[in-house]
């Protein structure tokens, strides 16, 4: 089996990475990388990525890391295969790497702050800081007001079909829904709701969300 993703599916990046490979209906191997005991930061990880952060991809002789960089390749080398997670045209694609951009410069700094403080402290103990989800709250309701407007001409971020721009932001959406703070800034915005409701049910995630539980 030539393509493996090494990483851990309780990371949020390598769950990104999985989910590209899950809508692209790919075999793959998952290789486990231990990261409580600092793996990560170890050989033989640290020579897939040099920074020592999940996840990375071998395919056959290639090897990459970075989430998104991932999910593209796995996007634009599988483009026969599976959902279209890009465009052929190369207008519709520019628009989805717009929102692409959106995600990675807009959303996710608030988006995975968010998450740090309302799901990964509590999991590992520590104790979440009231100031600072106030402050990320703030700081991505007006991206999620950009959301609103975009979603009113559009069922996806890319255009009308599920694309990179959406699924990118899976992880995040996944530890937020169904708290205090989606109920706060997601659901008011109902068509940013029905988008969350809509890309989290995708039965590719739902395959990803299962390899957590093992």
């Amino acid at each position: 089996m030539a393509l493996k993703v090494h990483g851990s599916p309780i990371s949020s990046a390598t769950q990104r990475a999985l989910a590209a490979v899950m809508e692209k209906q790919l075999e793959f191997e998952l290789v486990p990388v231990d990261m409580a005991s600092g793996a990560h930061k170890k050989e033989p990880f640290i020579s897939l990525n040099p920074f020592g952060q999940v996840p990375a991809l071998q395919d056959g002789d290639l090897t990459l890391f970075e989430s998104r960089a991932i999910a593209s390749y796995i996007g634009e080398a599988y483009a026969s295969q599976g959902t279209p997670l890009v465009s052929q045209d190369p207008k519709e694609n520019a628009i989805i790497s717009v929102w692409c951009e959106v995600e990675a410069q807009k959303f996710d700094p608030a988006g995975s702050k968010l998450a740090w403080e309302i799901v990964y402290k509590p999991m590992f103990g520590m104790t979440t800081d009231p100031a600072a989800v106030e402050e990320h709250e703030a700081k991505i309701s007006p991206v999620l007001d950009v959301y609103e407007a975009r979603l009113t001409e559009s069922k996806y971020l890319g255009g009308n079909n599920f694309s990179l721009a959406d699924l990118y932001h899976l992880p995040s959406l996944q530890f937020l829904v169904g708290t205090p703070t989606y109920k706060k800034v997601f659901e008011p915005r109902p068509k940013v709701d029905a988008w969350v409701k809509d890309i989290l049910a995708r039965p590719a995630w739902q395959s990803v969300i299962e390899m957590q539980k093992n």
